[in-house]
């Protein structure tokens, strides 16, 4: 199970703590009148708890791994003496046979235990095919699938999808294997009931429930996301296992919980299964899979952008880098370009559009509406197949220090001062190509300032800023010296900055 680091696990025991007590208060008023209905609701949904449990459990699978073996050798294949010659150590346990060779630097090496792992996983398909994380059976030689009654199987094929977290494994199935039915993920909506299945702590078979409380997160824990939240209790060892609904149905593949303790803090994420379905298909019957690509970098539309680019309600993908010889390039998409629609489905987050973009046919042209200088207009694409190693940067780098290398320029309204960046800068902020830059760096952001509010910060790069219809390059300081001339905080406006691992535009406005 991946653990988040939660920074709101105070709030929510504050919040969990409200609900049951307003339950109780809610409970007991009914009371005073009948206590019959309640305890008939309450029988009801325990019985359809205990029916979706019994009917499920045996498609549901306990799955162990063990990793590949290491030694503890020095560089001639011996055992290495860590402690030195003549340590006291030695005199004490050189006579013991099983400490003697850790001190004579003899022997083949000490072979360190057997890495193991635990998760979780179900059968969707009876002929041997079972869906899990995988991160569940990454780097393992051996994959153990354990059935509900104890029955053991060795995996004899492991297919992964690393960008989404999904693995296929296939083993001998005896012939009373039962495949669990799978649900329309879509069709599931916040505040439904879920039951979670797994084998969290090796406890095998361990059934919680909650219910959906938000749809279409995005942690920053894979390339591709779109997860579900729930309430369910999920703690290491679920990954892998079923999110379910109330008919018995998967509806999403446990992956992640968010957590300070390292356990369940109630919040978890599951893949959906409709992305899971997309592309454990290509697993069985390709062995990969094949995503289309457009070739860009997007953002999504903020209230402050939005405002800027004339919309009510902030929907949308912002276009922020464009990678050269991708379909992007080739169709004509530019930096701004705000992508409405695609392939005649609208486009509300980036989320959104990457799960459109990759689920296309590759070269194959589709429509999209997008937003360019206020104007609306219509492109056509003809997506690619997504390169093996088209990839989000994650670089980490540390920002600018206190030191001036150049005149600044100093904007007390907005609350940053700016400079023209060097070469050497450049490389202290993480660009491995500083020729290729252009713009002015923020060298300071006062802190509660109109620009710390908006996300502005240190080593930030400006590349252009102005109006939606009026974006002007910046390459020098003379030029961004001019350009704020032209620009008011009350009308507002917007920035374009650039770090080593993009671009992104921020909406700047008094209101």
């Amino acid at each position: 199970m991946r653990i988040l680091e939660s920074n709101f696990r105070g709030l929510l025991a504050l919040l969990l703590g409200v609900g049951i007590v307003g339950a109780a208060v809610v409970m007991a008023q009914n009371d005073q009148v009948s206590n019959q209905p309640v305890a008939v609701d309450a029988r009801a949904l325990s019985s359809v708890f205990r029916e979706v449990s019994k009917q499920v459990l045996p498609s549901i699978v306990s799955i162990e791994t063990e990793g590949k073996v290491t030694k503890l050798t020095n560089g001639s294949g011996q055992l290495e003496n860590k402690f030195g010659k003549n340590h006291p150590l030695e005199e004490l346990f050189k006579n013991n046979p099983e400490f003697k060779g850790l001190f004579e630097g003899r022997g083949r090496g000490r072979q360190m235990p057997i890495p193991r792992g635990k998760g979780s996983g179900f059968i969707i398909d009876a002929a041997g095919i079972v869906i899990t994380n995988s991160h569940v059976v990454n780097n393992a030689e051996k994959v153990i699938i354990r059935m509900f009654d104890g029955r053991e199987f060795l995996a004899t094929d492991v297919k992964a999808d690393p960008r989404a977290d999904i693995a296929i494994l296939r083993f001998d199935a005896p012939s009373d294997t039962k495949a669990i039915r799978l649900g329309d993920s879509d069709a599931m909506q916040i505040g439904d009931w879920v039951m979670a299945v797994g084998s969290p702590f090796g406890l095998d078979l361990t059934v919680t429930q909650g219910i959906i409380s938000a749809k279409g997160r995005g942690p920053n824990i894979n390339e591709r996301e779109n997860f579900i939240q729930t309430d369910a209790a999920v703690n290491p060892g679920n990954s892998g296992g079923p999110l379910l609904n109330l008919n018995g149905e998967v509806i999403g593949i446990n992956t992640a919980i968010s957590t300070r303790s390292g356990g369940y803090d109630g919040v978890s994420f599951a893949i959906p299964m409709n992305m899971a379905k997309w592309i454990s298909k290509q697993l069985i019957e390709e062995g990969d899979v094949k995503r289309a690509y457009l070739g860009v970098a997007i953002q999504s539309l903020d209230s402050r952008l939005a405002k800027q680019f004339g919309f009510k309600t902030a929907k949308g993908a912002i276009v922020t880098s464009i990678f050269p010889g991708s379909p992007a390039d080739n169709a004509g998409l530019e930096i701004g370009d705000l992508i409405l629609e695609l392939d005649g489905k609208i486009i509300s987050t980036t989320r959104g559009l990457q799960a459109v973009v990759e689920r296309l046919t590759p070269e194959t042209s589709y429509d999209a509406k997008i937003i360019r200088n206020g104007d609306e207009m219509t492109l056509s694409i003809t997506v690619g197949v997504m390169p093996g190693n088209f990839t989000r940067a994650r670089i980490s780098k540390e920002m600018l220090d206190e030191k001036k290398e150049s005149p600044a320029g100093s904007y007390k309204e907005l609350g940053i001062e700016t400079q023209e960046p060097n070469e050497e800068l450049l490389k202290r902020l993480g660009f491995e190509d500083p020729s290729s830059v252009k713009g002015v760096v923020i060298t300071q952001v006062e802190p509660g300032s109109l620009a710390h509010s908006t996300g502005l910060r240190k080593g930030l790069i400006i590349e252009s800023i102005g109006s939606v219809k009026n974006m002007k390059k910046i390459e020098t300081q003379k030029d961004f010296d001019e350009a704020v001339k032209d620009l008011s905080i009350k009308d507002g406006f917007s920035i374009q900055v650039r770090t080593p691992r993009g671009r992104q535009f921020i909406g700047i406005s008094s209101n």
